[in-house]
């Protein structure tokens, strides 16, 4: 029987998101990848209990993680069972619904049907009553959004979650959405975009801003930007890489002898903060705290371990931000 150390709250650091009371990790696991089928059980609960015994007490999915769709949330849902009964409460436990689930027109998007019709079946995989979180998990371009906001804000009426979520919506589309809820009587709490070193659109393209101005949280997902802000290409692409397989995440074309270049520039300015190139990515999007959390994944408890080492510095002085942005720019 799993038991959770006991000081597990001693070195993670907690943010409150957005204007809400709800603080969330620095640092959040995403179950993505690694919790399907085709991979050990025992690994995978050896995962979630280091997690959170390191702290982590998030944990995120959406209903088409896996692979196969859906396999993700079994899988957390066998191990809350197993492990986790005693800890529920101490627990973030978020989902999503937008994309494919199931054939026919109502098994994505963001029409009402689809959505409240999914996360009782997210709930059912979990064996969960509630979801802390919900998400929207992309715009839909046909459906209003008044629709898409109304069926969280039902969602939350209903008592299956506590908080709702956008994710992969443009700044103008989130202070819409944001407005939308509001006057539903439900805050927007949280927006999921992606973000890294490599990936700057929430800067850019405004999102940041409208997320401070709405006083609105973020968590960040993509921040080791599919592997690639890790230590296994700076030596070209690795036969058994996400790169090499042509994952539809990400392929060996994006690889390039300049993209070797940057990541082998950047893993010095790691190793002169004393961090991996990962622990950098990780520690560079948290740096400001405009993101409230960066969700990770894991395919072993030692991985998770090395990018949870990297809260332990997030500060950058300025000279460094502006090597950073020079190589990434370059």
């Amino acid at each position: 029987m799993y038991t959770a150390h006991p000081d597990r709250y001693a070195e993670m650091r907690y943010r409150r998101t957005g204007r809400s009371g709800l603080k969330l990790p620095a640092l959040s696991l995403g179950l993505w990848h690694n919790f399907g089928p085709d991979r050990p059980v025992e690994t995978q609960r050896a995962i979630l209990r280091r997690a959170f015994d390191l702290g982590v007490t998030h944990f995120d999915l959406a209903n088409n993680y896996g692979p196969p769709p859906g396999s993700a949330e079994s899988a957390l849902g066998e191990a809350l069972k197993a492990d986790f009964g005693p800890y529920r409460d101490e627990l973030v436990i978020s989902t999503k619904a937008g994309y494919l689930m199931w054939p026919g027109p109502y098994g994505e998007w963001g029409s009402r049907k689809y959505l409240l019709s999914s996360l009782d079946q997210s709930l059912s995989r979990m064996g969960l009553e509630y979801v802390d979180i919900f998400y929207s998990h992309r715009p839909d371009p046909e459906t209003p959004l008044e629709e898409t906001m109304g069926a969280l804000h039902t969602a939350v009426q209903q008592g299956k979650a506590l908080y709702v979520g956008v994710s992969n919506y443009s700044a103008e589309q989130t202070r819409e959405a944001a407005r939308v809820l509001a006057e539903l009587g439900t805050p927007l709490l949280i927006h999921q975009p992606r973000y890294s070193m490599l990936d700057r659109r929430p800067e850019t393209g405004g999102l940041l801003d409208a997320l401070d101005e709405l006083e609105v949280g973020s968590i960040a997902y993509s921040p080791l930007e599919q592997g690639l802000l890790t230590g296994r290409y700076l030596n070209g692409i690795p036969e058994d890489s996400r790169a090499a397989s042509d994952s539809p995440f990400l392929n060996s074309d994006a690889v390039t002898e300049k993209l070797v270049g940057k990541l082998r520039a950047l893993n010095e300015i790691a190793g002169s903060r004393g961090q991996s190139l990962a622990q950098l990515a990780l520690a560079w999007v948290l740096r400001q705290g405009r993101v409230t959390s960066a969700l990770v994944g894991a395919s072993s408890p030692r991985q998770l371990e090395d990018s949870v080492a990297a809260i332990g510095n997030l500060d950058f002085d300025a000279d460094e931000l502006a090597r950073v942005d020079k190589i990434v720019q370059g």
